[in-house]
Protein backbone atom coordinates (compact mmCIF):
# COMPACT_ATOMS: atom_id res chain seq x y z
CA UNK A 1 0.00 0.00 0.00
CA UNK A 2 3.05 2.13 0.39
CA UNK A 3 2.62 4.84 -2.34
CA UNK A 4 6.16 5.61 -4.79
CA UNK A 5 7.19 9.01 -4.26
CA UNK A 6 7.35 9.59 -8.01
CA UNK A 7 5.34 7.98 -11.16
CA UNK A 8 5.92 9.49 -14.83
CA UNK A 9 4.75 8.18 -17.38
CA UNK A 10 4.79 9.85 -20.76
CA UNK A 11 2.03 9.68 -23.57
CA UNK A 12 0.34 6.75 -22.39
CA UNK A 13 -2.54 5.60 -24.79
CA UNK A 14 -5.88 4.26 -24.08
CA UNK A 15 -6.06 1.86 -21.03
CA UNK A 16 -3.60 1.83 -18.40
CA UNK A 17 -2.83 0.68 -14.89
CA UNK A 18 -4.26 3.50 -13.48
CA UNK A 19 -8.04 3.89 -12.97
CA UNK A 20 -10.81 5.30 -14.83
CA UNK A 21 -12.66 4.82 -11.82
CA UNK A 22 -13.67 7.84 -9.40
CA UNK A 23 -10.49 8.02 -6.98
CA UNK A 24 -8.24 9.42 -4.97
CA UNK A 25 -4.19 9.29 -4.09
CA UNK A 26 -2.20 11.45 -1.86
CA UNK A 27 0.12 12.52 -4.24
CA UNK A 28 -0.12 15.30 -6.14
CA UNK A 29 -0.76 14.80 -9.93
CA UNK A 30 0.13 16.93 -13.13
CA UNK A 31 -2.13 15.64 -15.94
CA UNK A 32 -1.19 16.83 -19.03
CA UNK A 33 -3.62 16.38 -22.07
CA UNK A 34 -2.33 15.23 -25.65
CA UNK A 35 -5.47 14.01 -27.87
CA UNK A 36 -8.24 12.46 -27.80
CA UNK A 37 -11.90 13.48 -26.32
CA UNK A 38 -11.78 14.02 -22.44
CA UNK A 39 -14.05 15.49 -19.91
CA UNK A 40 -12.68 15.53 -16.39
CA UNK A 41 -14.28 15.35 -13.94
CA UNK A 42 -12.46 16.41 -10.46
CA UNK A 43 -14.58 17.38 -6.96
CA UNK A 44 -17.82 19.01 -8.47
CA UNK A 45 -16.22 20.59 -11.48
CA UNK A 46 -15.97 19.44 -15.22
CA UNK A 47 -13.34 20.35 -17.45
CA UNK A 48 -13.53 19.92 -21.17
CA UNK A 49 -9.99 19.60 -22.18
CA UNK A 50 -8.27 20.47 -25.37
CA UNK A 51 -4.96 18.85 -26.44
CA UNK A 52 -2.08 20.90 -24.57
CA UNK A 53 -4.27 21.34 -21.43
CA UNK A 54 -2.49 20.57 -17.95
CA UNK A 55 -4.77 19.56 -14.87
CA UNK A 56 -2.99 20.20 -11.59
CA UNK A 57 -4.62 18.35 -8.86
CA UNK A 58 -3.82 17.76 -4.62
CA UNK A 59 -4.84 14.21 -5.75
CA UNK A 60 -7.17 13.65 -2.54
CA UNK A 61 -9.76 15.64 -4.21
CA UNK A 62 -11.61 12.48 -5.84
CA UNK A 63 -11.32 12.86 -10.02
CA UNK A 64 -11.45 10.39 -13.10
CA UNK A 65 -11.43 10.91 -16.96
CA UNK A 66 -14.41 10.59 -19.45
CA UNK A 67 -12.63 9.76 -22.56
CA UNK A 68 -14.15 8.76 -25.74
CA UNK A 69 -13.31 4.84 -26.14
CA UNK A 70 -13.25 5.10 -30.09
CA UNK A 71 -11.04 7.49 -30.48
CA UNK A 72 -7.18 7.81 -29.39
CA UNK A 73 -6.96 8.91 -25.61
CA UNK A 74 -3.45 9.88 -25.28
CA UNK A 75 -1.93 11.70 -21.63
CA UNK A 76 1.13 12.17 -19.54
CA UNK A 77 1.00 11.65 -15.64
CA UNK A 78 3.17 12.49 -13.05
CA UNK A 79 2.47 11.63 -9.32
CA UNK A 80 5.02 12.93 -6.46
CA UNK A 81 4.69 13.22 -3.13
CA UNK A 82 5.35 16.41 -2.27
CA UNK A 83 7.99 15.33 0.80
CA UNK A 84 10.17 13.70 -1.93
CA UNK A 85 10.85 17.30 -3.22
CA UNK A 86 9.94 19.49 -0.45
CA UNK A 87 13.52 19.34 1.18
CA UNK A 88 15.30 20.23 -2.15
CA UNK A 89 12.09 23.35 -2.55
CA UNK A 90 12.91 24.46 0.83
CA UNK A 91 16.88 24.58 0.30
CA UNK A 92 16.29 26.59 -3.04
CA UNK A 93 13.66 28.78 -1.74
CA UNK A 94 11.31 27.96 -4.10
CA UNK A 95 8.43 26.34 -2.14
CA UNK A 96 6.13 28.44 -4.26
CA UNK A 97 6.17 26.18 -6.90
CA UNK A 98 3.58 23.46 -5.15
CA UNK A 99 1.83 26.40 -3.30
CA UNK A 100 -0.84 26.06 -6.25
CA UNK A 101 -1.44 22.36 -5.61
CA UNK A 102 -2.10 23.26 -1.89
CA UNK A 103 -4.00 26.29 -2.59
CA UNK A 104 -6.22 25.62 -5.35
CA UNK A 105 -6.56 21.75 -5.23
CA UNK A 106 -7.26 21.66 -8.80
CA UNK A 107 -6.74 23.94 -12.09
CA UNK A 108 -7.04 23.64 -15.29
CA UNK A 109 -4.24 25.39 -17.55
CA UNK A 110 -4.51 25.67 -21.26
CA UNK A 111 -1.36 25.98 -23.24
CA UNK A 112 -2.98 25.87 -26.86
CA UNK A 113 0.14 23.80 -27.44
CA UNK A 114 2.23 26.20 -27.58
CA UNK A 115 6.05 25.84 -27.82
CA UNK A 116 6.65 26.48 -24.03
CA UNK A 117 4.10 23.09 -23.40
CA UNK A 118 6.45 21.26 -25.92
CA UNK A 119 9.35 22.16 -23.63
CA UNK A 120 7.75 20.85 -20.94
CA UNK A 121 6.51 17.54 -22.62
CA UNK A 122 10.36 17.57 -23.96
CA UNK A 123 11.10 17.49 -19.91
CA UNK A 124 8.70 14.50 -18.95
CA UNK A 125 9.84 12.33 -21.34
CA UNK A 126 13.71 12.76 -20.32
CA UNK A 127 12.52 12.04 -16.74
CA UNK A 128 10.11 9.13 -17.85
CA UNK A 129 13.26 8.05 -19.84
CA UNK A 130 15.10 8.12 -16.62
CA UNK A 131 12.64 6.86 -14.03
CA UNK A 132 12.17 3.89 -16.57
CA UNK A 133 16.05 2.93 -16.36
CA UNK A 134 16.34 3.62 -12.50
CA UNK A 135 17.11 1.44 -10.16
CA UNK A 136 15.80 2.24 -7.01
CA UNK A 137 18.75 2.33 -4.96
CA UNK A 138 20.69 4.76 -7.15
CA UNK A 139 21.55 8.62 -5.43
CA UNK A 140 22.89 10.35 -8.50
CA UNK A 141 20.10 9.30 -10.76
CA UNK A 142 17.87 10.23 -7.77
CA UNK A 143 18.94 13.59 -7.78
CA UNK A 144 19.30 14.38 -11.32
CA UNK A 145 15.62 13.06 -11.09
CA UNK A 146 15.13 15.93 -8.76
CA UNK A 147 16.78 18.38 -10.94
CA UNK A 148 15.01 17.81 -14.22
CA UNK A 149 11.36 17.52 -11.88
CA UNK A 150 12.28 21.05 -10.34
CA UNK A 151 12.60 21.84 -14.42
CA UNK A 152 8.84 20.71 -14.88
CA UNK A 153 7.75 22.62 -11.97
CA UNK A 154 9.43 25.45 -12.84
CA UNK A 155 7.70 24.85 -16.50
CA UNK A 156 4.51 24.46 -15.32
CA UNK A 157 4.55 27.80 -12.88
CA UNK A 158 5.36 29.68 -16.11
CA UNK A 159 2.54 28.37 -18.44
CA UNK A 160 0.23 28.96 -15.11
CA UNK A 161 1.94 32.46 -14.88
CA UNK A 162 1.05 32.84 -18.58
CA UNK A 163 -2.36 31.84 -18.18
CA UNK A 164 -3.21 33.45 -14.78
CA UNK A 165 -4.74 29.81 -13.99
CA UNK A 166 -7.93 30.63 -15.05
CA UNK A 167 -10.65 28.08 -15.75
CA UNK A 168 -12.55 29.15 -19.24
CA UNK A 169 -15.83 30.67 -17.90
CA UNK A 170 -17.92 29.68 -21.10
CA UNK A 171 -20.06 26.36 -19.98
CA UNK A 172 -22.92 24.89 -21.51
CA UNK A 173 -26.20 24.44 -19.53
CA UNK A 174 -24.98 20.48 -19.59
CA UNK A 175 -22.02 20.73 -17.56
CA UNK A 176 -23.86 23.51 -15.44
CA UNK A 177 -26.70 20.88 -14.40
CA UNK A 178 -23.71 18.25 -14.27
CA UNK A 179 -22.10 20.67 -11.79
CA UNK A 180 -24.81 21.46 -9.73
CA UNK A 181 -25.65 17.84 -9.47
CA UNK A 182 -22.18 16.79 -8.19
CA UNK A 183 -22.07 19.95 -5.72
CA UNK A 184 -25.52 18.65 -4.20
CA UNK A 185 -24.08 14.88 -3.57
CA UNK A 186 -21.13 16.55 -2.06
CA UNK A 187 -22.80 18.48 0.47
CA UNK A 188 -25.30 15.70 1.22
CA UNK A 189 -23.84 12.04 0.59
CA UNK A 190 -23.92 11.37 4.47
CA UNK A 191 -27.91 11.56 3.81
CA UNK A 192 -29.69 8.87 2.34
CA UNK A 193 -29.98 9.76 -1.35
CA UNK A 194 -31.85 8.99 -3.99
CA UNK A 195 -32.27 10.32 -7.91
CA UNK A 196 -35.97 11.52 -6.60
CA UNK A 197 -34.48 13.03 -3.77
CA UNK A 198 -31.61 15.14 -5.80
CA UNK A 199 -33.60 15.78 -8.48
CA UNK A 200 -36.58 17.11 -6.28
CA UNK A 201 -33.84 19.86 -4.41
CA UNK A 202 -32.60 20.63 -7.87
CA UNK A 203 -35.82 21.18 -9.58
CA UNK A 204 -35.04 18.66 -12.18
CA UNK A 205 -36.56 15.79 -13.40
CA UNK A 206 -35.29 12.25 -12.43
CA UNK A 207 -34.98 11.01 -16.04
CA UNK A 208 -32.70 14.52 -16.98
CA UNK A 209 -30.53 14.31 -13.79
CA UNK A 210 -29.61 10.70 -14.77
CA UNK A 211 -29.22 11.38 -18.07
CA UNK A 212 -27.22 14.33 -18.24
CA UNK A 213 -25.35 13.56 -15.29
CA UNK A 214 -24.18 10.14 -16.95
CA UNK A 215 -23.06 11.88 -20.10
CA UNK A 216 -21.25 15.09 -18.39
CA UNK A 217 -19.10 12.69 -16.39
CA UNK A 218 -19.86 9.03 -17.54
CA UNK A 219 -20.75 8.10 -14.08
CA UNK A 220 -24.20 6.77 -13.22
CA UNK A 221 -25.87 9.52 -9.97
CA UNK A 222 -25.55 6.89 -7.69
CA UNK A 223 -21.99 5.75 -8.54
CA UNK A 224 -20.54 9.15 -7.57
CA UNK A 225 -22.78 9.07 -4.71
CA UNK A 226 -20.84 5.72 -3.19
CA UNK A 227 -17.57 7.06 -4.34
CA UNK A 228 -17.86 10.06 -2.63
CA UNK A 229 -19.15 7.93 0.40
CA UNK A 230 -16.04 5.55 -0.12
CA UNK A 231 -13.22 8.57 -0.45
CA UNK A 232 -14.79 10.22 3.00
CA UNK A 233 -14.35 6.58 4.73
CA UNK A 234 -11.00 6.42 3.43
CA UNK A 235 -10.26 9.74 4.65
CA UNK A 236 -11.87 9.48 8.52
CA UNK A 237 -9.97 5.42 8.93
CA UNK A 238 -6.74 7.42 8.48
CA UNK A 239 -7.43 10.50 10.82
CA UNK A 240 -9.95 9.30 13.52
CA UNK A 241 -7.60 5.73 13.96
CA UNK A 242 -9.88 5.45 17.64
CA UNK A 243 -13.24 5.36 16.01
CA UNK A 244 -14.73 2.05 14.92
CA UNK A 245 -15.21 1.46 11.55
CA UNK A 246 -18.90 0.85 11.43
CA UNK A 247 -19.71 4.13 13.21
CA UNK A 248 -17.20 5.82 10.19
CA UNK A 249 -19.43 3.93 7.16
CA UNK A 250 -23.09 5.16 8.85
CA UNK A 251 -21.65 8.51 9.34
CA UNK A 252 -20.18 8.89 5.71
CA UNK A 253 -23.68 7.52 4.33
CA UNK A 254 -23.50 3.75 4.13
CA UNK A 255 -26.56 1.84 5.83
CA UNK A 256 -25.18 -1.18 6.19
CA UNK A 257 -22.08 -2.82 7.69
CA UNK A 258 -22.29 -5.45 5.94
CA UNK A 259 -22.25 -3.84 2.08
CA UNK A 260 -20.18 -1.51 3.60
CA UNK A 261 -17.51 -4.50 4.01
CA UNK A 262 -18.09 -5.70 0.71
CA UNK A 263 -18.18 -2.47 -1.28
CA UNK A 264 -15.13 -1.32 0.64
CA UNK A 265 -12.90 -4.90 -0.58
CA UNK A 266 -14.25 -4.68 -3.75
CA UNK A 267 -13.10 -1.25 -4.81
CA UNK A 268 -10.22 -1.16 -2.71
CA UNK A 269 -8.88 -4.12 -2.11
CA UNK A 270 -8.41 -4.63 1.02
CA UNK A 271 -10.73 -4.96 4.07
CA UNK A 272 -10.82 -1.41 5.40
CA UNK A 273 -9.22 -2.43 8.59
CA UNK A 274 -6.24 -3.73 6.58
CA UNK A 275 -6.54 -0.25 4.85
CA UNK A 276 -6.10 1.36 8.17
CA UNK A 277 -3.75 -0.51 9.47
CA UNK A 278 -1.46 -0.23 6.03
CA UNK A 279 -2.09 3.65 6.26
CA UNK A 280 -1.20 3.93 9.47
CA UNK A 281 2.04 2.27 9.31
CA UNK A 282 3.10 4.04 6.11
Amino acid sequence: MKEEVLRVKHRIKGKDDYSFDFHSHPEYEIYFFHKGSCRYLIHNKIYDLEPGDILLMDGLTMHRPNFDPNMDYVRSLLHFSPEWIKGLLEELGCMYLIEVFQKLHHCLIRTYESDQSKKLEGLIYQLSELKNKTDDHDELAETEMKVLFIQILIKVYQLGQLVSLKIPNQKGDKIEHAENIANYIQHNYMKKLTLITIAEALNLSKSYVSHVFKEMTGYTVMEYVMGCRLTQVKYLLEMEPNKAIHEIAYECGFESASHFSRYFNEKIGVTAREYRKMRLQS
